[in-house]
């Protein structure tokens, strides 16, 4: 169980803050629930304690996991699907497992398509979703301010 004040990431959403653990009265029976702050879009979300591995909530990456995630996502090879549908598909997948390293090679390849052949509106707007989950870890994990963060990224990402 996390506590208060615990650093997490949400898939789909990325890295935030467990602002409070409540318990509520659901049916008659006491539940608790994480109350999450994610600033990527500022959000707060409630979360099921008791739904938390399933939903895939985890600490966030350590500095080294980071490093680690990111240059497996530079040096992973892997083929680009040429049908737009079965890539945004395959990719969603990545993005949903909330795994930093999937997540990073999901920006990676974007931003290579988008640079030889562009992408659809459909893939930009995926392209920017999985750069600010990478983004929000990195501002977690390395304790940076955004702007830091994102010339990182730029630079060990998406040279």
């Amino acid at each position: 169980m996390f506590k208060e004040g615990a650093k997490i990431v949400y898939p789909m959403y990325g890295a935030g803050v467990i602002e409070n653990v409540e318990t509520e009265a659901v049916n008659g029976c006491e539940e608790m629930h994480y109350i999450i702050r994610i600033p990527n879009g500022n959000l707060k979300i409630k979360v099921g304690v008791s739904k938390a591995e399933v939903i895939g909530l985890r600490p966030v990456a350590s500095e080294s996991e980071i490093s680690e995630a990111l240059k497996k996502a530079v040096s992973s090879h892997a083929a680009i699907q040429s049908n737009w549908n079965v890539r945004y598909k395959e990719n969603l997948e990545k993005i949903r497992t909330g795994k930093i390293s999937e997540v990073a090679e999901v920006a990676r390849s974007l931003c290579l398509r988008e640079r030889q052949r562009g992408l659809s509106g459909a893939e930009k707007k995926m392209f920017n979703n999985a750069k600010q989950i990478v983004l929000s870890e990195v501002v977690f994990s390395k304790k940076m301010e955004k702007d830091k963060a994102e010339e990182y990224l730029a630079k060990e990402l998406f040279y």
